[in-house]
């Protein structure tokens, strides 16, 4: 998608980079010297899983209309990563409350903003192999969402292991969206969340999937959802 294009689009995006980012203490701890949220380490090269996020978000999405979620009180991490980005493009938390806190004050942030449209939201600390073919299929369900605007797509994928560190979706029922670029979309089942060794050979032997944690959604819709899931 060229520059043009880019500005064009309706699509919006939120990184999120506000977690504490602890599993791999003793990885980031090794290679910087100190215990670093691993969002903010630099843990494969072109920079930091942060720094790399957002360049495979830029190719869909132009940085004008990405948001960014941190924690303030990882300030002395992320300092140098905020220089380069425009204040309007963060969205400090005062303190990290988990995901759906994090989620819900960007979108706050983009109706303020009187932003519509369609959102695609990031984990930060996720290795990518291929950006390029990654970012296609989140444009594809950008697609799928502008047909469909009540839905709210999670991209899963195909697992090549029982990994019992990642969460699974189960799928259920396969839904006619009719000719998409992103494979099959079903109906999730239910979340497998970390599941024990055993429990994941057998996800894994039912063909489900890891979960991305990567959702596509109209604004509104996830607005409406989170009213619905979490009306207090």
């Amino acid at each position: 998608m060229n520059a043009a294009s880019l500005e064009d689009s309706n699509l919006n995006a939120i990184v999120l980079a506000g977690g504490e980012g602890s599993r791999l203490t003793a990885l980031t701890r090794k290679i910087s010297g100190h215990e670093i949220p691993k969002q903010f380490c630099p843990i494969f090269e072109h920079g930091t899983l942060l720094e790399q996020t957002t360049r495979r978000v830029s190719m869909v999405v132009p940085p004008s209309r990405t948001l960014i979620v941190l924690s303030r009180p990882h300030e002395r991490f992320y300092k140098s990563f905020s220089g380069n980005v425009a204040d309007y493009n963060l969205v400090l938390q005062p303190h990290n409350r988990g995901t759906a806190p994090a989620i819900l004050y960007a979108l706050f942030r983009l109706a303020r903003q009187r932003r519509r449209g369609t959102v695609a939201i990031f984990p930060s600390d996720h290795y990518v192999s291929d950006d390029k073919r990654f970012m296609l299929h989140v444009e594809a369900a950008s697609t799928v969402v502008a047909k469909f605007p009540e839905r709210v797509l999670l991209l899963g994928i195909s697992a090549d292991k029982p990994e019992s560190q990642y969460g699974w979706i189960e799928p259920g029922q396969a839904l006619d969206f009719g000719e998409t670029r992103i494979g099959r979309v079903f109906h999730i089942r239910r979340f497998w969340e970390k599941p024990s060794p055993d429990v994941a050979i057998e996800l894994w032997r039912q063909n489900f999937f890891w979960n991305s944690f990567v959702m596509v959604a109209r604004i509104e819709a996830l607005l409406d959802l989170f009213a619905r899931a979490l009306p207090q």
